[in-house]
């Protein structure tokens, strides 16, 4: 199984997130926000400069920095 991180997504592909690569609270965040291992994942489009990227994920739509989308592996 490939692996990679969520801020390679293209926009209009989905992925299955595998774990959290963030420690303690910044990963206890992200899966607040939804972003939990088994979940279906969209990128939907990223900001005109790249950056933060805009994702689906169970059923809200969820502006992620690239920085904090590298912390997110999917495959």
């Amino acid at each position: 199984m490939d692996c990679t991180t969520l801020d390679r997504l293209e926009a209009g592909r989905a992925a299955t997130i595998s774990r959290l690569l963030a420690p303690g609270d910044e990963g206890l965040r992200l899966m607040e926000l939804g972003f939990i291992p088994g979940r279906t994942v969209s990128a939907l489009q990223a900001a005109p400069w790249g950056d933060p990227v805009a994702y689906g994920v169970c059923g809200a739509v969820i502006a992620l920095r690239r920085a904090d989308a590298s912390r997110i592996l999917i495959h």
